[in-house]
């Protein structure tokens, strides 16, 4: 097995790391589904502290970032999961299950009690790792999406141990596989 070391670093939501990934998201969105939201309509300031977070995920050894995702409060006890986005190159090395346990830290941080999150009905890697999560259907928490091509799912939070890491300390997480 090859050692791939990973590192989970904040930055800004529209910065230089984050937007190529969240421009590719929006095409892969496309070409899949015919329509998206544009990254660009979101605020950038939704995933600033204290309201939330985005994080980028690299490899060592390769220059750009590879995966990234957001969270941001959306009631003073709920957070939203967004943008959660691997590169295809660097599918099947866990990078997702990584970003959104430091998304979910992050959200328990933040003080959410429950997170939501949307994902496309045909995103079949995207739905196996929610529901791994234990994430759960909902009905649409967005007005006006399509049930046929989105699925709302949620999560109740609970006190996980290391809770109290800080976001910069979050920041500097490593691991190996």
């Amino acid at each position: 097995m090859t050692k791939t070391t990973i590192s989970l670093a904040v930055v800004p939501y529209n910065g230089p790391e984050a937007r190529p990934l969240t421009q590719a998201l929006h095409a892969e969105q496309i070409a899949t589904y015919g329509f998206a939201e544009d990254p660009d309509d979101t605020p950038a300031d939704h995933f600033n502290p204290p309201n939330g977070v985005f994080v980028i995920a690299r490899l060592r050894g390769r220059q750009a970032a590879v995966g990234c995702g957001g969270c941001r409060l959306i009631a003073p006890d709920t957070a939203e999961i967004k943008r959660m986005y691997v590169h295809p190159d660097a599918r099947g090395l866990s990078l997702g299950s990584r970003i959104l346990e430091l998304l979910e830290q992050e959200a328990r941080t933040l003080g959410a009690a429950r997170i939501l999150l949307e994902t496309g009905n045909r995103n079949a890697a995207a739905l196996s790792l929610y529901e791994k999560f234990n994430y759960r259907p909902i009905p649409p928490y967005v007005p006006g999406r399509q049930p046929s091509v989105n699925r709302a799912m949620a999560k109740t939070l609970t006190r996980a141990s290391g809770a109290s890491r800080t976001g910069a300390e979050s920041a500097a997480l490593q691991s190996s596989r």
